[in-house]
């Protein structure tokens, strides 16, 4: 990287490239804090951790890891943090920040050792697969309630929300955003986004939604960062035998995440060996995993590798100086933070529904049945259940089950076999036995 400072040529590409895969991924500043917000989480607060959870991450991925790939707080584990650990198992936000952190301390003491490639060779590509669709469909869904088109039902459990101007306002958006995603605008979501929010000024309240639940201005523009959420995470109230299975599923959704995206992004950049193994792997996932680990504490959900720093690799980014340069680039938005009040969670349900439909695409293609079955219950119970945890355990104990049943119980690694009794422990440990 001390190359591309000296050279300008270098240096203004790599700088271009940065700025590229910061206009991609800048929506989760605006989609990040509006999950979290339902955990109970301060908005203004959410949106100076998620600026220095991608700030920090990306820049320490550059400076460390030596590569042109941006971190911010992943969608899906944002998800995770908000509808699994906190609604669902109700931890309280600050036990689940705990979580968060506790999770990259076993990341960092797993990516230390030769443990991390085995726990990841044991994941068969069609489990992982599965594990990123059905948090696809989990983000499709909360976008579908959250834009109205969805809602509950006594009879059916869901049925087809009354048409309002949120749905008009949702597929204006999801065009806008499809439309340009397709032309590889790298600002796409974050102009579908505004978009959507300034359709709601025009469009007006309907009388049966509240004020809150529409787009409204605040009372200032920018405001200094909030940094309430600061060392904020409960560590020790994290601690507990219940909140076992969701630190595993964490962890796991996490190196899965990060597994799958170093090797799309990696492809891309031609950042491969002769194996067709990422380069700088070992580095790329140890940054990962302090990144985890700084979520944790400056008060956010997990942040992760992006598959969007595709879009800088594309501008001509190779170098760690592009993952700086997007780091840097964040900072500034920290002093922004009444202007996410302004957005209405409805405006980034078109985001979240594309983003989910882009998440499903590594699940396809005919598969023998011992595959497709644990595929298929990993995919099927992430949105039925509304829990990733219980899609992955589920996934991880037919798997095994699966191999031995059509005898390739010899494809299984040993390390699978553990997965199977520990996925098993921790299913009796959340629900019990009756």
């Amino acid at each position: 990287m001390e190359e591309s400072w000296k050279d300008p040529v270098v240096a203004r590409r790599e700088a271009i490239a940065g700025l590229t895969t910061f206009l991609t991924m800048s929506y989760i500043v605006v989609a990040n804090p509006l999950i979290l917000g339902q955990a109970g989480l301060e908005v203004s607060a959410v949106v100076t951790a998620t600026v220095l959870a991608a700030a920090l991450g990306s820049i320490l991925m550059g400076l460390v890891g030596r590569l042109p790939y941006a971190l911010a707080p992943g969608m899906g584990l944002n998800a995770f943090f908000t509808y699994d650990l906190v609604l669902r198992h109700k931890v309280t936000p600050e036990q689940a920040l705990g979580l968060v952190t506790w999770s990259g301390i076993l990341f960092v003491i797993l990516s230390a050792t030769p443990l991390r490639r085995e726990v990841a060779r044991a994941i068969p590509q069609h489990l992982r697969g599965a594990v990123g669709a059905g948090i696809g469909l989990f983000l499709a869904f909360i976008g579908l309630k959250s834009a109205g088109l969805i809602v509950d039902h006594p009879a059916t459990l869901v049925s087809l929300g009354t048409l309002d101007r949120r749905h008009v306002i949702f597929l204006v958006g999801l065009i806008v955003a499809a439309g340009l995603y397709r032309q590889r605008k790298p600002y796409a979501f974050l102009v579908a986004i505004v978009g959507a929010t300034a359709l709601a000024f025009v469009l007006g309240r309907p009388e049966h939604l509240k004020p809150h639940e529409w787009a409204s201005m605040p009372a200032q523009l920018s405001s200094p960062p909030d940094l309430s959420l600061l060392l904020r995470a409960d560590l020790s109230g994290a601690v507990s035998s219940a909140l076992l299975a969701p630190l595993v599923t964490l962890f796991f959704t996490d190196l899965f995440d990060s597994l799958s995206t170093f090797l799309g992004v990696s492809e891309a950049a031609g950042l491969v060996d002769e194996q067709g193994e990422p380069l700088g792997l070992d580095r790329a996932l140890a940054v990962d995993a302090l990144a985890t680990l700084g979520s944790g504490l400056v008060g956010t959900s997990p942040a992760t590798t992006y598959i969007e720093s595709t879009a800088g690799i594309e501008a001509g980014g190779r170098t760690g100086l592009t993952a700086v340069v997007a780091g840097l680039a964040f900072l500034p938005l920290m002093f922004f933070s009444p202007l996410v009040g302004i957005v209405p969670a409805f405006a980034t349900a078109p985001v979240l529904v594309l983003v989910g439909a882009l998440m499903t695409r590594g699940f396809s293609g005919e598969r023998p049945f011992e595959e497709q079955l644990p595929a298929f219950a990993t995919l099927a119970l992430i949105p039925l259940t509304f829990s990733i945890t219980t899609g992955i355990l589920w996934g991880l104990i037919l798997h095994p089950i699966c191999f031995l049943m059509a005898r390739r119980e010899r494809e299984v690694r040993p390390m699978g076999w553990v997965l199977l009794v520990v996925s098993v422990t921790l299913l009796i440990a959340e629900k019990g036995v009756s």
